[in-house]
């Protein structure tokens, strides 16, 4: 959500500000709203205040014994009543309270000034590299090649079973999957000082309100009959641990991760990568997030970050740090750094973790605050979140990158202890 007090200071700002998104201007819709809101809660006011006067001088006159006085008094009242009723009900008030918000709830969050003009992903902006494309003396496979080889990646079951973009991982794949999630989840914990969570998969509206994925893509998400939603991501509940609280300073900042189950219904995603795990409708991810005062946004954006590129580095993969330009930054993101992973058998970039610094918007939303040391008011808070990564998407590029010329796949040494010491997949 957005601060009114910002948009009504500076209007042009704010519809600058959505044309880097490439979103027509909303100002002055918005300002209109917003106007009538505050007159209709005057009126209501002064309404009121005038009612309570009167009341006052009712009391007066029959201390005075005037009857005539009393009477023209209370026939005031009852055309004020009148007059005021639709004020004094507030549904004037409510009414364009409720379209200026959810004008302002349909609109993404501000851009950093850092972040890079451009309409979409082709000018986004790699700010550095870890390690070279891999040369082999061999054709390398794509992941699903490689898994159908072995007997252990079963679509077809998968599609009996459920559809399309669903998959069956067997044997020693499903075993390697379960181990980047937990190898993950222990460096988080334990190196990196993220508290892990075990968080609920159905949440209500308000949740995916807060996090800013209702109203505006619903149609991205699973409900149940019974209006619960399937959690896209654990960004959802666990940043929602501070909706509708006051934090201390003292126990700032938060940092907290969760492996779980990712449902996305791939709406607008039709026709793109239906071979292989690449986009799934269901699938494991670490998640980060990261709950700060907003001084120290912008460090722990970093900070996140980095905890991500360790998870590539010590699983012996090719990665790239992208920031995103202005057109592909997500809705609720103010910066989002992209890391990238190169997949041998694509012969191509292909993302495997999204950062974002999403500042006080999701926060506002939420309802979201903290109070500063000796401080008397409350602040928002800043939110972050981050892939640590997702699970199925390191999976391919294990499997692609450590691929051997014989088919068999090397287990990077990370990994080996969650596999009761198997240094590879095939062979026998």
């Amino acid at each position: 959500m957005h601060d009114i007090r910002q948009l009504r200071a500076d209007p042009a700002a704010f519809d600058a500000a959505l044309a880097r998104r490439g979103l027509a201007p909303a100002a002055a819709r918005i300002l209109d709203a917003d106007r009538r809101w505050r007159e209709a809660e005057a009126r209501d006011q002064e309404a009121a205040a005038r009612k309570k006067s009167l009341s006052r001088e009712i009391g007066n006159a029959r201390r005075l014994g005037d009857s005539a006085l009393e009477a023209q008094i209370r026939a005031e009242i009852a055309q004020l009543e009148t007059s005021h009723s639709e004020f004094s009900s507030g549904i004037l008030a409510v009414t364009a309270e409720a379209e200026r918000d959810e004008l302002l709830s349909t609109l993404p969050n501000i851009l950093d000034a850092e972040v890079p003009d451009g309409r979409d992903e082709s000018a986004n902006v790699v700010q550095h590299q870890h390690g070279t494309p891999p040369e082999f003396s061999f054709t390398p496979k794509q992941h699903f090649e490689l898994g159908e080889a072995l007997g252990l990646m079963d679509f077809a079951t998968a599609a009996k079973l459920a559809g399309a973009r669903f998959t069956v991982l067997k044997g020693a794949l499903a075993r390697l999957e379960r181990a980047l999630g937990q190898w993950m989840l222990n460096l988080h914990t334990e190196a990196h000082g993220y508290t892990e969570s075990a968080v609920p998969l159905l949440v209500n509206d308000g949740t995916m309100y807060g996090t800013g994925q209702l109203p505006k893509f619903a149609e991205d998400l699973f409900r149940t009959t019974d209006g619960r939603w399937l959690i896209p991501t654990a960004e959802v509940p666990l940043t929602n641990f501070a909706a509708q609280e006051i934090m201390v300073e003292a126990d700032l900042p938060i940092r907290l991760t969760a492996l779980s189950p990712c449902f996305r219904s791939e709406a607008g995603s039709a026709g793109r990568d239906t071979r292989g795990m690449l986009r799934q409708h269901q699938f494991a991810k670490v998640e980060l997030v990261s709950i700060v005062k907003p001084e120290e946004s912008d460090a722990e954006h970093e900070r996140m970050t980095r905890c991500a590129e360790r998870v590539l580095t010590e699983l012996g993969l090719v990665w790239r740090r992208i920031i995103l330009c202005a057109g592909d930054t997500g809705f609720g993101a103010a910066r989002t750094y992209d890391l990238e992973v190169w997949l041998p058998g694509q012969g191509a970039w292909r993302e495997i973790s999204s950062c974002s610094n999403c500042r006080d918007f999701q926060a506002r939303r939420m309802g979201a605050r903290y109070r500063a040391k000796d401080a008397k008011g409350t602040n928002f808070l800043h939110t972050l979140n981050g892939s640590g990564v997702a699970v199925g998407r390191a999976l391919i590029a294990v499997l692609e990158t450590h691929q051997q010329a014989d088919g068999t796949i090397t287990i990077p040494e990370v990994l080996r202890p969650y596999m009761g010491g198997l240094a590879r997949l095939g062979g026998g």
